[in-house]
This record gives C-alpha cells, structure tokens and sequence, in this order.
C-alpha cells in the first residue's frame, strides 16, 4: 500500500524533505556569548566589558569596594575639617552678619574674646574684627563684623568666608534689610552657616518658648534642617564655636579653582613718577588654592593687577608665641607685647619671571589697514574681466549700509500708475475739513484770549528738590507707559512721515523662517568686535584649563600660609578704601580671564524688584568674584540659533543678558542691581553664567501695521503701512502676515500716497491687521566700568527708554 503523500512504498529508496519544510532559527546565546564571540573575531562594546566585568565581581568584592569609597569621602572631608583654623591651615574666617538693626554685632563679638584660654588680637585696619587664638583646643578664628548696610561689603565677605553667622533679633528673625542681605547671599553662592539669638534669656521664661517656636517657623523656610543657638554667656558661645569647627564645609563654586586672601594689613608705596599710583603691598592667609605669582591678581572693586614678589614674613598669629619675661600670658591691654619680635629677616618666596608672566592685555589693536585691499595684480585683474564676461551685473544705487543681502531687494525704479479718482477725493475731503477745524479752531484762540484777560497769574516759589522728583516721576511714568505699550503690542512701531521708510529701516531685513532662515554670524560685525577675544571652542578651552589647574596645584604659595603680595602700578584709592574698614578681597585670575570678550548671562527676574528695566540700561553686576557696571541686552533663552530681542527685563520667565565683560569661567553666579534715585542698590535679577560666546544672534524684530481699505476675495487694498510709492516697491520681496494668521505678499503699489495691492492665502476680515515684519542684529554697548562707587547722586536708571543708536 502506498504512503499518504509520498512516493510508492517498495524498494531501498532514501526519503527526500519537500519545498515547504519547516526552517527553524538557529540558537542565539545573547549576552551569554562573551568569550565565544572574542573567539569568533565578533566585537563587544566597551560598555558591555564593562558591565560584565562590574557583574562579575563577588558579592563581599562589592562590598569592599563600597566600604572604601566610603572611607576615601570620610578621610577627605576630616582632613578639610583638620586644615581649617589648625596650625597647617589658615585661621577660620567667621564673618558676622547681623540681620536686624536692633542686633549689636560688637556685643556678640565680645562673648568670643573672655574666654580663659583664648588670646585676641584686634584688627586695626580693614573691616572691624580681631583674630582668636584658642590655645586648648588648638584652633585659630578670624572673626570679622560686616555691615549691613554697605551691601556690597557684605557680598564681597561673603565670597571669601568659611562661615557665615548670621545674628537673628529674638523678637522679630530679621527686618527688610536683613531679608534684602540674605537673598543677595543664596543668590551668589551660600558657604556653611550658623544661626545665633543673642538676647534670648533676657525675655521672660514663659515667653521664650514662644519666641523660639516663633523664630523656627521663620527660619525654616530659608534655613532648613538649621539649629538655632543662644548666645548670651561665655559657656554657649563656646558651644556656638565647638559646632562651627565640626560642621561640614559648603563649597561655593567660583572659589573653589581660585587662590583668594582677605587682606589683614596692606602698606602703599607711591611710584617714582606718580604719587597716585604705586606698589601695594598686601598681607594675609592663601585660601582655596596655591598662589602663582606669575598670575594676575583681581581686586574686587578695582581691577586686575600683576604681582612683582611674593614674600614669607612672620606670621602674625601663631598658637605658640614666644612669651617675654615678666609679662602676665593673658594681658588684653596690650596683645602685642605678648609677642617678642624676630630677629628673621623677610623671606622672599617667589619672584615673577617676565617671560612666564600673565599679560595685562585687556583688548585686541585693531589694525586699521588689516582690511584694506591691496593693489591687485595682473592675474587677479585678468580673473576679474573674466568673471565679468560670464555674469552680467546690474550696479544700482542704494542707501549708505545697505548690506548685498539686502541690495538683492531692490527693484528697478518704472513708471508707476498715478492716483485713483478715489484718492483725489479723499484728499479733496482731507483738505475742507482741514479748512474747518482751523476756522473752528480760530474761534476757541478768541474764547481762550478772552478768559486769560479776566483772570489773574502769579508765581509761587518752588524747590529744586521738588522739581527733580517731579521729573523723576513722570520719567518713570514714561518708562511704566512704553513697557505697558510694549505688552499690549510687541515689537510694532510707527512708520514715520517724515523719513522715508527704506531710510529708516535700511538696516533691517526680511526673513521667510525666524528659526529655519540662515544668518551669517560674521555679517557686518561693528568695531567694538575687532577689540575682543573669541574662543573657537570655549568649553574645550575651559575643560583643558581645569585639567591643567590640577596638574599645577603644588605650584607656588600653599594653602595656609601667611604672605605678602607685591602688587604693581595699584591706584591710591585701593588703599584709600582699605583705610576707611572697607574689606580688601584679591582673587587669583585663571589663563585668558583678564581678556574682553562677550558674555551672556542666564538671569530671572527678582520677585521683590517691579520697576520696569530696559535693554541697554546701566545697572551693576556681580558675576563670580567681579563685580563692575554695564549696560546688557536681553533676550530670550531658546535652544534656537537666533534670539529675539526683549525691550524690556520679564519678570516671567527666564532671560538672557548680553554684555562685554571679562572673560570668566563658568561655574560662576550672578547678580543684577538696578541704582536708583537715592543712590541705593536695589535687587534686579539673578542667575549665572551662561557662555562666552560672540556668535550669540541677538535679533531685533520691528514690526509694521497697515490697514486693509478694500477687500476683495483674497486681494485687497492696504493704506497706513507706507506713505509714498518707493517705500512699497523698496519693501515688496518682504512676506506680509495679519493679526489672524493669513499670509501673503505686496502685488504693486497704488497710487502715490504709500497704498499697496496685497495678495493673501485665504479672504481677510475687516477688523484685520496687516503686518510687516524685519529684523535686524543688535549688539550691547562698550560700558564696562570696574569701579563701582557706593552712591551717587542722580541716576540713569530712571531715564525713559529711548533707543541708544540709530536704526
């Protein structure tokens, strides 16, 4: 019998697989597959090693490794703790910052001093102070007292301080001045901290569980997780000063890659050609990082400066001094005499090396022929009469400025169609009720005439003070009206009458995509740009520059040690300050910051500032440990290559200002103040650094407004946007948009009173707006000024806005 679906049964023949047998898929061993695949020649990505070797590590393997990470991150932060205020290390710098005016500083500074085992000495110069030494726990303090109302004193402490002790009234935390004092401080970078309530036990006893549970509900908003120490007697201020050498450091970003000092002593030397200017010579503690005298040194407040010699004298406060015969240990009359004078000569450390030395060059010279073209040759000549054969070029006359981009525009000037009946009409009808408002208006001149005869005039007397605020008032009201304009319509403009529009707006041009339209950034570029340094890849040139910082960290002046800073060609009015208790910080200058270049910042607007801010308005900036007055643009912060232009600072949503600044490496923070009338500083904005980076395309958008007069079907007949025929050919290539999302372009002009065809992609509605939108590049202003004065009488701050160059 034969078989279902084969061949006839019978002899030895061998069975044979149909076409439509079953193919199974050969065995994948997928991750398990390592070694077979390296002995295949297959590649494995080096992630996947990586995981395989991270997997096979035993479970106890794992477990030692953990445990010692863990012992590597507890040795490092001892030894920060060790270093700080120990004998290798500078004295802890505690600076006192009382936030309320009813909280007396000198009083709680004075707790620190009666302590048995401790040695003070006051600060004579600089910011009032003294320096402990704490001969049983072995430990140096630095104690300084900040004032509150000299704002950027405070910022500039709080840039160098170990700790901060803010001081808190037991009645009321702190006042508007002390909350103004700590969002300038989280905003620039916050170091470790220590809540104090002088004057608690004064209360009585029922009251002060109130108090306390009234000042923790308070704090804990700015301060979370912060304990609130008493500070009445001797033995809590012990205990207030045990948890400040315990507590775990906060690092602030901008500090931590630079060698800074808090001048305790300073001594001017005038120069051989100028009294004004000289050699400054600053004493005190390295923090941070070693200290290169090749590099330049930044005076906040003044500038930069390089440094001649570094030298090693004695150092002042020592846990073990030398005590002179017959003299008690703990005399606080005369904390001097405890110590006998060395017969050691100054130790000069290091010497600057001219050809290893940082350059002051702030700018580029430009040179003023690098542009020019020479004379051409004869090959250059033959190549131009060919070029010319095989193109035809149409020369045409236009505007001073006007870029090729914007000269393609131009069209031919031709014999245009003259006015419509319509037109002649109406300005037949403009002309006889121009007639009768003057008639009319000859007759309200007559009634007018007639009561100023019977009334009477007299002059009163008013004061100049009155008169300056009642400018400064309605300045202000001007400002409030064009930021409340720019609102209700951004960026629209009038055409003006008596300038012609392609005058006007020569400089602006037309884009089909405000994201998508290319935009050379190299494209007529303005002086002030052959003055800066460009990057050609700024974070790669910031991460090799950290790298290259941490190679060098052995090189120079330790962390720790007392010297003195021989400072070059330093104006008076640095030691000026410094003798008036102002504090003398100095920080060190990374390679390349001391070079001008463009800045954006990424700020947002402060809460408690409501004042309207334009762009290219002076206001003072604190970026990093600098601290100089500018004049920024804003922008938006987009992801895009071209960012519009904002008018005015948002307070709802986050922006970016354009400035020329000194280069800075980012981490950096910063703060924006706006002067005001009186002289003080108000809170503007904050944020931090963003990029260095010329390229960054800030682009103005001006918009033009028509009126569609007639409408038919998708056509219709524009007025009000332009007045006269040229302006409409000069802007016809530009696209045109309306309020309600129809777009079209300009057919011709009618007329010679600026009307326009105008063709749309769908039909337009009678309460319409037409639209004309163009660009143009804006740059900031050259204001960079490093001095900051603490006040001044009149301010620009209150000046209306107005544009600060010609369009």
């Amino acid at each position: 019998m034969a078989a279902p679906g084969g061949g006839g049964g019978g002899g030895g023949g061998a069975h044979r697989a149909g076409a439509l047998k079953q193919q199974n898929k050969p065995h994948k061993p997928g991750r398990r597959r390592g070694g077979g695949a390296r002995r295949q020649g297959g590649r494995i990505p080096v992630k996947t090693l990586s995981r395989q070797q991270r997997r096979t590590l035993a479970k106890l393997d794992r477990k030692h490794r953990a445990s010692q990470l863990r012992q590597q991150r507890k040795e490092a932060v001892l030894a920060e703790k060790r270093n700080l205020g120990h004998k290798d290390g500078p004295p802890h710098l505690v600076v006192v910052v009382p936030l309320h005016a009813a909280v007396a500083s000198q009083r709680t500074l004075g707790l620190f001093q009666r302590s048995e085992a401790s040695v003070a000495h006051q600060a004579k110069t600089g910011p009032p102070g003294f320096v402990l030494l704490c001969l049983r726990s072995r430990l140096r303090w630095h104690f300084v007292a900040a004032n509150t109302g000299n704002l950027h004193a405070v910022l500039d402490l709080a840039k160098v301080a170990d700790t901060l002790l803010f001081v808190l009234d037991p009645l009321e935390g702190w006042d508007a001045a002390g909350e103004r004092c700590l969002s300038c401080i989280f905003a620039q970078g916050l170091p470790s901290y220590a809540l104090a309530v002088p004057g608690l036990s004064d209360q009585p006893l029922k009251k002060q569980i109130d108090l306390r549970k009234k000042l923790s509900k308070l704090t804990e908003k700015r301060f979370p997780e912060a304990r609130l120490f008493p500070l009445n007697t001797e033995g809590e201020s012990a205990l207030l000063l045990q948890h400040l050498a315990t507590q775990k450091q906060r690092h602030v970003a901008f500090r931590d890659r630079r060698a800074h000092l808090l001048a305790t002593t300073a001594e001017f030397l005038p120069g051989p050609d100028s009294a004004l200017v000289g050699t400054l010579k600053v004493s005190g503690y390295v923090r941070g990082r070693s200290l290169n005298v090749n590099s330049l040194v930044h005076i906040v407040g003044h500038g930069d400066f390089q440094m001649s010699q570094v030298d090693a004298p004695t150092e002042p406060f020592m846990l073990n001094p030398r005590v002179a015969k017959g003299k008690p240990r703990n005399s606080q009359d005369d904390p001097g005499s405890e110590l006998v004078e060395m017969e050691e000569s100054v130790k000069v450390l290091m010497t600057a090396d001219p050809s290893k030395q940082e350059s002051l060059q702030v700018e580029v010279v430009p040179d003023p022929m690098d542009g020019e073209q020479t004379w051409p040759t004869e090959e250059e000549l033959k190549e131009a009469d060919e070029c010319l054969k095989q193109s035809k070029k149409v020369a045409r006359r236009v505007p001073k400025g006007t870029s090729a981009y914007q000269a393609a525009w131009i069209v031919d000037e031709g014999g245009g169609e003259s006015s419509s009946e319509e037109e002649e009409d109406e300005d037949h009808l403009m002309e006889e009720a121009m007639s009768q408002d003057g008639s009319s208006s000859e007759e309200e001149e007559e009634e007018l005439a007639s009561e100023e005869e019977e009334c009477e005039t007299m002059t009163l007397p008013e004061s100049e003070k009155d008169d300056e605020k009642m400018e400064d008032d309605e300045a202000m009201l001007e400002k409030y009206r064009q930021e409340r304009q720019e609102e209700m319509f951004p960026d629209e403009v009038d055409t003006p009458r008596d300038v012609p529009a392609r005058v006007r707006f020569q400089k602006y041009r037309g884009l089909k995509s405000f994201r998508t339209s290319p935009w050379d950034p190299k494209e007529n570029l303005p002086r002030d740009y052959a003055r800066i340094f460009q990057f050609q890849d700024f974070f790669r040139t910031r991460k090799h520059v950290f790298r290259q910082l941490e190679k060098d960290d052995d090189d120079g002046a330790m962390v720790g040690w007392y010297v003195t800073l021989h400072l070059c060609n330093v104006p008076i009015s640095v030691m000026k300050s410094f003798q008036q208790r102002e504090p003398l910080v100095l920080f060190t200058l990374l390679p390349y910051e001391q070079k001008m270049s463009v800045l954006n910042l990424l700020v947002r607007r402060h809460p408690g500032n409501s004042e309207p801010v334009c762009s290219k308005e002076q206001v003072i900036v604190h970026c990093g440990f600098r601290r100089f007055r500018t004049s920024p643009l804003y922008s938006q912060h987009s992801s895009a290559n071209k960012h519009k232009l904002e008018r005015f600072l948002r307070a709802d949503t986050a922006m970016v200002a354009t400035i020329y600044a000194p280069i800075t490496f980012p981490p950096a923070s910063v703060l924006v103040f706006q002067q005001m009338g009186n002289g003080a500083h108000s809170l503007l904005a904050t944020g931090s650094l963003l990029s260095v980076d010329p390229d960054r395309l800030v682009i103005k958008r001006l918009v033009l407004s028509g009126h569609p007069f007639k409408i038919l079907s998708k056509m219709a007949v524009v007025r009000y946007m332009f007045f006269n025929r040229e302006d409409v050919l000069w802007f016809k290539p530009v696209e045109l948009r309306t309020k309600w999302g129809r777009r079209g372009h300009i057919k011709e002009p009618l007329g010679t009173h600026g009307r326009m065809k105008c063709q749309f992609d769908g039909q337009l509605k009678s309460q319409d707006t037409v639209l004309m939108t163009l660009y143009k590049r804006v740059f900031p202003k050259w204001t960079y000024d490093p001095f900051v004065p603490e006040s001044r009488e009149r301010s620009e701050s209150a000046l209306p806005c107005q544009e600060q160059e010609m369009d």
